[in-house]
């Protein structure tokens, strides 16, 4: 039986007959979703798609951008926000 983690409708199965007439149940997670541009639902391309265990095992510099809004925003649209807010100071 699998450990309790991995017991949940999330897990996509697969049945594999085996040679000697055996069937086994291999367990494959679902893929994570592309990140998105919270203003105008753009992907974000430099953000990769990884679970959160993998993810907090890569470095600092490619879990997310250098700039700022790095993970919520897309270039054109921090662009955007920057001048607005150097026009209305």
């Amino acid at each position: 039986m699998p450990k309790p983690s991995l017991r949940t409708r999330s897990e996509k199965q697969r049945f594999l007959r085996l040679p000697g007439g055996r069937t086994e149940i291999h367990r494959k997670c679902e893929k994570i979703g592309v990140s998105h541009c919270t203003r105008c639902g753009r992907t974000l391309s430099a953000v990769p798609r990884l679970i959160p265990s993998s993810l907090r095992k890569l470095p600092a510099t490619q879990r997310r951008l250098e700039r700022m809004y790095g993970n919520q925003l897309c270039h054109s649209c921090l662009q955007d926000l920057l001048k607005h807010e150097a026009r209305n100071l």
